[in-house]
């Protein structure tokens, strides 16, 4: 099943561990679709993982990586396709997602630590990562707002929930 138009049949924007891609791969299974994620495009494209470009090369760059390869999948893949938690800071991006069927899986404080652990790979969380996490969402939570179709909460819900939850939101129909 590919989407009505150009560009993918369901965008997951959100913040880390909100669970993108779990939830991705189970849209994209009851799609009968292709699932993509852009941080895999990236770590692939630059052979190294995300929070190595971060150390090795900086954060602008890799947000200039991210943005290429969201342009790349969001003109290429026709699917469902989970960006990266930070992908929506840029504004050219957001003007990508304009019109396109974005679902934002949103989490509360509480949930974010018990899925994202205080010791995970995740390089804008590494101090302090309750207060930064909050920093991060109070920064972002408006543009992922601004970019979506449907909100949907992740906390309590099992990810096949959430997954439902979205198809709902976006009145797609299931394989």
């Amino acid at each position: 099943m590919t989407g009505p138009g150009p560009g993918p049949v369901v965008v997951l924007v959100g913040p880390p561990g909100a669970g993108k891609s779990t939830v991705g791969a189970l849209l994209a299974e009851r799609l009968g679709t292709a699932y993509r994620d852009t941080d895999a495009d990236i770590v692939e494209a630059a052979g190294k993982p995300i929070a190595e470009i971060f150390f090795d090369e900086g954060e602008p760059h890799f947000r200039e990586l991210e943005q290429a390869a969201v342009r790349a999948a969001l003109a290429d893949h026709r699917g469902v396709l989970s960006l990266g938690g930070g992908a929506i800071l840029a504004p050219v991006t957001r003007g990508l997602l304009a019109g396109l069927p974005v679902a934002f899986l949103d989490m509360d404080v509480a949930e974010a630590v018990r899925r994202v652990g205080l010791d995970a790979p995740r390089p804008l969380l590494t101090v302090n990562p309750r207060k930064q996490w909050r920093a991060l969402m109070d920064e972002r939570r408006p543009l992922y707002t601004e970019v979506a179709r449907a909100v949907v909460s992740t906390d309590g819900r099992t990810p096949p929930e959430v997954a439902q939850a979205v198809l709902d939101a976006l009145e797609l129909e299931q394989r």
